[in-house]
């Protein structure tokens, strides 16, 4: 990890040293190697992934994506909440060999049914193919009390990909970005994937569009110490108005309003969003 480790501090301190603009900040892209990149590549086309999970590559740009917040096959990574496991078809496998994958979830003893149920549906995705999956790391990472999911300083990338807005109604987005800041080692990166809000319009503190905007997600990596490292248009999507009927849900893969204007949903595409690299400083 010495190249993500140096590729961290070089980029801290030019953004230190020259006191950039918080939204002009750009750093040059982070070179995967070949050999790397044709891992991924192949994982991307491999068989575990159905038609349906590789058809939202269009959407979601998991090369590219995973290029910019410099995942490397060597790294420890996090990724925080991951759902279904789309991103856990990419990252366990890509990680297996020389690094680590640690999926930090839902508590399978929860007092709520759907998380219970949620947590054991991921665990149960992982059982069914051990050839792919046996050296996940499943940790649980539940606000307000569940927070120390791995040691601090311990991890060099932490991923949230579209959660923010699931911790707003809980006002659980602070604690949340302080327990990465600690998870993380000086040096690391933490790589948010976000819905993002029209910034003409003010936060809705709950995010009950599912919309965040994208200086306000940066203030919330900021006050938890983090230094803005980049920002990409890699996962952007202009046809989004933001202004759908049942917020962002309204779109696909979610398609809440079913058959009504399902084709307009379907020629918008999934939401525009926002890609932005933070740093965790070297003290």
């Amino acid at each position: 990890m010495k190249k993500i480790l140096c590729a961290a501090i070089f980029f801290t301190m030019i953004i230190l040293l020259q006191g950039c603009e918080k939204n002009s900040v750009t750093p040059s892209s982070i070179v995967v190697d070949k050999k790397a990149d044709d891992k991924l590549a192949a994982i991307l086309a491999g068989e575990h992934r159905s038609d349906e999970h590789k058809a939202r590559d269009k959407f979601r740009h998991p090369a590219e994506t995973l290029s910019f917040f410099s995942v490397t096959p060597d790294a420890s990574v996090v990724e925080i909440w991951p759902g279904g496991g789309w991103y856990t078809e990419i990252l366990a496998p890509y990680l297996r060999d020389e690094g680590r994958y640690i999926a930090a979830g839902f508590d399978p003893e929860s007092d709520i049914e759907f998380i219970r149920i949620a947590a054991g549906k991921y665990q149960s995705k992982l059982d069914a193919n051990p050839e792919l999956y046996d050296k996940v790391e499943t940790v649980v990472l539940m606000p307000p009390n569940q927070l120390d999911f791995v040691p601090p300083d311990s991890v060099d990338v932490v991923l949230t990909f579209r959660s923010v807005h699931n911790w707003m109604p809980r006002n659980a987005q602070g604690v949340m970005f302080q327990a990465i800041y600690t998870a993380l080692k000086p040096g690391g990166v933490l790589g948010v994937v976000e819905h993002r809000g029209n910034p003409a319009i003010p936060q809705d503190p709950k995010a009950a569009t599912g919309y965040v905007n994208q200086d306000y997600v940066i203030e919330l990596a900021e006050s938890a110490g983090f230094v803005l490292n980049g920002s990409s248009e890699i996962n952007a999507n202009l046809a989004d108005t933001k202004d759908h009927p049942e917020g962002v849900w309204t779109l696909p893969p979610t398609l809440r309003m079913k058959e009504q204007g399902k084709e307009t949903w379907l020629s918008i595409g999934e939401s525009d969003r926002l890609t932005l690299r933070f740093i965790k400083p070297v003290n």
